[in-house]
């Protein structure tokens, strides 16, 4: 199946599904269209912001929205990174012809202790979901022989 339209979801709509969205967004280029959501709007959350601009991304101009203020619902895959969004996600695609991915991917915000500690934990969400997408987007490399 090819896939024109993700959507990735969290809880909050302001960690782990902007930071999926926007690296997918600069690993896919233009052609794909890619949304994030969450079960609740939040608010964008600092230090993912911090841990994305670490790496040239910037994120810092996102609106968390919740699945209702999506203009449109019709996407090929739902990528869902929080048990509360994966439930979320089965009910809203119950009757359309969208697959459901649940990657369980760990909340930074939980992780209590000083900013670099705390940053740490975002930038391992970061780089977790980095491997995680270009092993589900990036076609393999040819192997030198």
């Amino acid at each position: 199946m090819t896939v024109q339209a993700i959507l990735f979801a969290c809880t909050m709509n302001a960690v782990r599904s902007p930071m999926a969205a926007a690296l997918l967004r600069h690993l896919a280029g233009r052609g794909v269209h890619i949304e994030s959501a969450g079960v609740f709007a939040g608010e964008l959350d600092p230090l993912a912001v911090a841990a994305m601009d670490e790496i040239g991304l910037e994120i810092k101009a996102h609106k968390p929205r919740r699945f209702e203020d999506l203009e449109d619902g019709s996407f090929d895959l739902v990528i869902t990174l929080s048990p509360e969004a994966q439930h979320k996600a089965v009910e809203m695609t119950r009757t359309a012809a969208t697959q459901v991915e649940y990657w369980p991917t760990m909340d930074p915000t939980a992780v209590e202790g000083s900013r670099e500690q705390r940053l740490t934990a975002y930038r391992a969400v970061r780089d977790q979901l980095l491997e995680r997408l270009k092993g589900r987007f990036m076609a393999p490399k040819a192997i030198d022989t």
